[in-house]
């Protein structure tokens, strides 16, 4: 019955799936898959414009301007919220990966060297900073 829905109803379904099911649904039939793979790849995006922000919030703190918490505070809640918008953005790329929605061979090659940064231990991003690299720099 699902593969029988208009494609607008199936991208209004579809943009409604959490991530944690999202490729599930792309099971039903190509339209769902296509459908899938599009809003997979917005959650992609919307991942990395978040870190982003998420990186641009650090900017106020870095030259010490923090009378009313501890630094370690700050920088352990920012890493926490990094690591877990970088774990829910990695979920959804190797999914894809696994899928077959990966269209590019330099998506490919981002997605397997990220998942194998990440399996390791590392930052895949970069993103890993300390306080005294910011305060050195003054």
């Amino acid at each position: 019955m699902l593969d029988r829905l208009p494609v607008e109803i199936v991208e209004r379904i579809v943009a409604k799936i959490p991530d944690t099911d999202l490729i599930a649904a792309s099971k039903v039939d190509s339209v769902w898959w296509q459908e899938v793979r599009q809003e997979a790849y917005k959650g992609w995006k919307n991942y990395a414009t978040t870190i982003g922000h998420v990186q641009a919030l650090g900017k106020p703190f870095e030259k010490g301007n923090i009378d009313w918490i501890s630094f370690e505070d700050v920088n352990d809640f920012y890493k926490r919220w990094i690591d877990r918008l970088t774990e829910d953005q990695l979920y959804i790329m190797e999914k894809m990966l696994r899928n077959g929605m990966v269209v590019y061979p330099q998506e490919r090659e981002t997605i397997e060297h990220a998942l194998s940064e990440h399996r390791w231990g590392g930052d895949p991003w970069r993103l890993d900073w300390k306080w005294n690299d910011w305060i050195q720099q003054e």
